[in-house]
């Protein structure tokens, strides 16, 4: 999304929304594949203490290991340890993200996805 779409990278995974209460890394602003203490980092989609543009839904994918099978569908979160979050908690956060979308943007999100199942972006 981040090439064909800029603007809709920046709508997604960007949010507060999803961050788990039990959250103890202090405000995380953000992500680590790994959070750790003190360091303020998540590896939770909207999972910020404030809306962070500048780390969009591209950003997470790539950082997080999401094509490894990493953090998906369940994020993580800091709490004297690393700790898996709510049951799907990555997967629920991004499809929140994505029904805020504009019905031009779900067009072009839908799009793109398409392209990703028949193989035309790797």
């Amino acid at each position: 999304m981040e090439i064909s779409n800029p603007n809709i990278d920046k709508k997604v995974c960007t949010g507060t929304h999803a961050k788990d209460a039990r959250d103890s890394s202090g405000s995380p602003a953000s992500y680590k594949e790994e959070p750790s203490s003190g360091n303020n980092d998540t590896a939770q989609c909207s999972g910020f203490s404030s809306k962070q543009e500048d780390h969009p839904f591209s950003e997470f994918a790539r950082v997080l290991g999401l094509r490894e099978g990493k953090n998906w569908p369940t994020g993580r979160y800091y709490e004297s340890g690393v700790k898996d979050g709510a049951p799907n908690s990555n997967a629920k956060a991004v499809a929140t993200d994505l029904t805020k979308l504009t019905t031009e943007e779900k067009t072009i999100v839908a799009g793109l996805l398409a392209k990703t199942i028949e193989g035309g972006d790797n």
